[in-house]
């Protein structure tokens, strides 16, 4: 799902080229002046923090216009969902982060242990110095500066390279954010695999990536030899259990699945229906046609896939399974129809693949246990989302599933929550953002202590230990 995925996507369709690479000694030169900057400390006071979130925040609602555009060309995006799901996501984040940083840079007191005292201890977050984020393109622009939100309410200087396969927003990132926020300790480095790998060479506080657990594995391998931290936000297939064949459950389903033609990380990747299969499938039907019509590839609100690799991806696996609705696509415009799918080969691609695409396989099962079974059986998931009105079920599968988050009747509802945490776990990710946990993921939790000399209270513990100061220290600690 991002720059490198463990499915290159090589080839943009849009009228822009992809971005030139960077030279090698460009690269150098800037990020020996962020590293610069940081060490001069600009962005440790809260005033700083302060107006570059609000320059950012600025930025979105000055340029709408702009990104918009950008994300019709690189996706198909149509205006309404390229503003909500990835404009005002990230504004969301900056107002939260705007209402909560005096709170979250605030130090907290901790208690001190009697042999220690007198003295005070707390605990204080810190900038970790220069951060390199590294975005996705199926959501280029949120999730590329909802991790900036983070890095700058943390303190820290940020570099961002933008994916390749997004070209026109990733030029449109690059232009706008030097005139609105500080390039001192901001800058953004345009180009695809040989910028990332010179990038990847070099030496970061933090590494925050957004992608394919393919080219994560070499992301983690190359922060290893710098022993550098990495936040690494993957995928998965995401399950969504059906207990609830009602219509609104279908369409909430059906929303989550096929927003941005299905290339979203926590879409639901597969149906688990234990009820009555035939009923979900055609209330299924039923929402994707009231979101699109009859003729959804040619509709304003549903996207495109990203490039000819991806689409031709997709299209192939269409012949695993039986379509009970969709299954049409148009190689001009590289869009695929919300498709239904079941009987499905659950050796497949389809099935051992997340799919990144606006295809849904429905699977029967015999009851909740085996649906529970099955997803313990793969690799733990970005997401689960169970559909049921049951307390007790929703109980049973937050209790057994493994995943990065756990969603009962709102899949993709999560993510639009700033104080609860995104991330997964497992093969799906490692660390997670949004809120103060961005913030705290992007700082250093640092240790204080602070204690007089003029009275030496320690020297109750000092050697030689006589009979009578171990007994003092048996007491003390």
């Amino acid at each position: 799902m991002g720059l490198f995925t463990s499915n290159p996507l090589p080839d943009p369709v849009g009228d822009s080229a992809p971005p030139v690479d960077e030279h090698p000694s460009r690269i150098a030169t800037v990020l020996e002046h962020l590293r610069h900057s940081a060490d001069t400390r600009i962005t440790h006071p809260r005033r700083f923090r302060a107006g570059q979130l609000r320059a950012l925040e600025k930025m979105l609602a000055e340029r709408t216009g702009e990104f918009v555009e950008a994300l019709n060309q690189d996706l198909g995006k149509g205006a309404t969902e390229a503003k909500f799901s990835e404009i005002d996501v990230v504004r969301s984040e900056i107002d939260h982060a705007q209402k909560h940083l005096a709170e979250w840079m605030d130090s907290t007191s901790v208690k001190v242990p009697l042999a220690l005292q007198p003295a005070i201890a707390k605990v204080e977050p810190r900038p970790l110095g220069v951060v390199l984020i590294i975005g996705p393109w199926n959501y280029p622009l949120q999730l590329m500066l909802a991790p900036l939100v983070a890095a700058i309410a943390a303190g820290n200087a940020a570099l961002l390279k933008p994916s390749e396969l997004a070209p026109v927003t990733s030029g449109v990132l690059a232009k706008l954010l030097p005139m609105y926020l500080d390039s001192r300790v901001y800058a953004v480095v345009e180009g695809g695999v040989d910028t990332a790998t010179e990038l990847l060479a070099a030496r970061w506080d933090h590494i925050f990536y957004t992608g394919g657990e393919k080219v994560a594995r070499i992301v983690a391998q190359a922060a290893a030899k710098h022993l550098t931290p990495t936040t690494l936000e993957l995928g998965g297939k995401s399950p969504a259990v059906v207990d609830n064949h009602l219509l609104p459950s279908a369409k909430r389903l059906a929303y989550a699945k096929f927003m941005n033609a299905g290339q979203t990380c926590v879409a639901p990747d597969y149906v688990l229906s234990f009820a009555d299969t035939d009923a979900l499938i055609s209330r299924l039907g039923q929402a994707i046609t009231s979101f699109y019509g009859k003729d959804p590839i040619n509709h304003q609100d549903f996207g495109r896939i990203v490039s000819r690799n991806h689409f031709d991806r997709l299209v192939s696996m269409l012949d695993s399974g039986d379509i009970a609705h969709g299954g049409d696509y148009d190689e001009q415009t590289l869009r695929i129809a919300p498709t239904i799918m079941r009987n499905v080969d659950l050796d497949s691609p389809l099935m051992t693949e997340e799919i990144f695409g606006p295809i849904l396989p429905v699977i029967e099962v015999s009851s909740f246990d085996e649906a529970l079974e099955f997803i313990a059986a793969r690799p733990s998931p970005l997401a689960a989302y169970l559909m049921s009105e049951s307390p007790r079920l929703q109980s049973i599968f937050s209790d057994r599933v493994r995943a990065g988050a756990i969603v009962h009747n709102a899949p993709l509802a999560q993510m639009i929550i700033p104080s609860l945490p995104f991330g997964g776990v497992g093969a799906s990710g490692m660390g997670s953002y949004h809120g103060k946990f961005g913030f705290d993921r992007l700082s250093q939790i640092r240790s204080e202590l602070s204690k007089t000399t003029v009275i030496d209270t320690l020297s109750a513990i000092y050697p030689p230990y006589t009979w009578a100061k171990r007994k003092i220290i048996d007491r003390l600690l």
